[in-house]
C-alpha cells in the first residue's frame, strides 16, 4: 500500500509537534510544511526531511490529506480549499471562528466526501476514554480547565482557546441537547475574556459548571461526574481516574449516620471508604494522544470512516461556545441595564486589593 503523502499548514509550537509524528508514521510520507514564517518552515522542514514551503497553495497539487495547524482566524480559509479539492483536512480545535464557517467547512466535507477531523485531543485522553466505557448516566459534572498564560492563541479569547475542550466533551460524555446557558466572563489582557465560568442544563437533566482561566497560577485539567452509579473524577494532566460507588448495602438501605449505634458512628469517619462507599485509583498514562488522534486521521482517511471528532462534532462545539460567549457579553455587572456588561466593562474598583508590601511578603 503506498504511503500517505500529508503536509502540515502552520508548525508553530503545535504544529511543529504534527509534523514530527507525522514525518514518524511508517504509513504517511511528509511530503511538505507551510508556514508564514519561512525561517520556521525551512527549520521544521530541515529537521525532518521535507520540503518547506512559504504558503500552502502548491501543497493543494502534492498531497491525499492535511493537517491545518494555523491560528483559529485562518482555520476557514485554509481548510476550505482543502475540503474543496476533496482532500482530508484535520483542523485543529476550534473547527472554525464562527458557527457560520464551521457550518460550511461540514457542509463542504460532506458535498466532496472528503474526511473531517476537528483537534479535540482530549478525546484521545486515555482517561477520558475508560469514563466513556463505563455504566454512569451523568447528571452533575464540574469541568476546570486553569492554565498559565503562554502568549499563543491571542486572536481568540478563553472560551474558544480552553472551555471548548470541556464543552465538546460534555457533549460527547452527557449526549443530550442543551436547553439553557448561563455565563460570566472578564478580561485580563485587554482584548477577549481570559477568565470564565459557564452554567449549563441539559435536556436530560444534567447540569455542568464550566470554570476556565488562562491567567492561572497553577494550571488545572480535571472534570468531577456525579451519577446515580457513582462519582468519578478525571485528571486529564496525569491521565488518572478516581471512582467512587457505594456498597451494595448502602445501595440498598442507604447510610444516615442518625439510624448508626454510638460504636458504628465512632467506626464511621474510619470505615466511610471501605466499607460504605468503594473507591477505585486508576492510572491511565499510556500512550501519546497526538500521535492516537493523528494514527486515527490516518485510518480515517484510508477507510472512509467517520472520524471520532467529526466536522459535526466540531461545529456543535462551536455553536455551544458561543452560546457560553453570548451569555458572558450580556452579562451585567451591577443588574442595571444602562451598567457595565461584558468581559471588558468591569464596574470601577473600589481600590488596592492589598498593599505591595503584602505581596513582596507573600513572595
Amino acid at each position: 500500500m503506498p504511503r500517505l503523502r500529508m503536509a502540515v499548514i502552520g508548525v508553530g509550537h503545535l504544529g511543529k509537534e504534527h509534523a514530527r509524528i507525522l514525518a514518524s508514521l511508517p504509513d504517511v510520507e511528509l511530503v511538505g510544511v507551510a508556514d508564514v514564517n519561512a525561517e520556521q518552515a525551512h527549520a521544521v522542514a530541515r529537521r525532518h526531511g521535507t520540503q518547506a514551503f512559504s504558503d500552502y497553495w502548491p501543497l493543494l497539487n502534492l498531497v491525499d490529506a492535511a493537517c491545518v495547524v494555523v491560528p483559529t482566524t485562518y482555520h476557514f480559509a485554509v481548510a476550505s480549499e482543502f475540503l474543496r479539492r476533496g482532500l482530508p483536512v484535520l483542523v485543529e480545535k476550534p473547527l472554525a471562528l464562527d458557527v457560520e464557517q464551521a457550518a460550511t467547512l461540514v457542509e463542504l466535507s460532506q458535498r466532496h466526501r472528503a474526511s473531517l477531523q476537528v483537534g479535540h485531543i482530549e478525546r484521545f485522553n486515555p482517561a477520558f476514554e475508560d469514563l466513556l466505557s463505563r455504566s454512569l448516566q451523568p447528571k452533575f459534572v464540574a469541568c476546570e480547565r486553569l492554565g498559565v498564560f503562554t502568549g499563543r492563541s491571542t486572536d481568540i479569547g478563553v472560551v474558544l482557546d480552553l472551555m471548548i475542550h470541556d464543552l465538546d466533551l460534555l457533549l460527547a460524555l452527557v449526549r443530550s441537547p442543551v436547553a439553557e446557558v448561563q455565563a460570566v466572563g472578564l478580561s485580563v489582557f485587554g482584548r477577549h475574556e481570559d477568565v470564565g465560568q459557564a452554567w449549563l442544563r441539559f435536556h436530560s437533566g444534567c447540569v455542568a459548571t464550566v470554570s476556565v482561566s488562562r491567567a492561572s497560577c497553577v494550571p488545572a485539567r480535571s472534570m468531577q461526574v456525579w451519577g446515580p452509579e457513582g462519582y468519578v473524577r478525571v485528571d486529564f494532566s496525569k491521565r488518572k481516574l478516581t471512582l467512587m460507588q457505594p456498597s451494595e448495602e448502602v445501595r440498598r438501605h442507604g447510610l444516615d449516620p442518625r439510624r448508626l449505634d454510638p460504636a458504628s458512628q465512632a467506626r464511621l469517619k474510619d470505615e466511610l471508604f471501605t466499607r460504605h462507599l468503594h473507591l477505585a485509583e486508576l492510572d491511565r498514562n499510556h500512550g501519546d494522544q497526538l500521535t492516537r488522534e493523528l494514527q486515527h486521521f490516518v485510518q480515517c482517511v484510508r477507510t472512509g470512516e467517520t472520524p471520532r471528532v467529526s466536522g459535526v462534532d466540531g461545529r456543535d462545539a462551536v455553536a455551544l461556545a458561543h452560546r457560553v460567549l453570548d451569555g458572558m457579553r450580556t452579562h451585567r455587572w451591577d443588574g442595571r441595564a444602562d451598567g457595565p456588561a461584558g468581559p471588558t466593562q468591569l464596574p470601577a474598583p473600589l481600590g488596592r486589593l492589598f498593599a505591595p508590601e503584602e505581596g513582596q511578603a507573600a513572595a
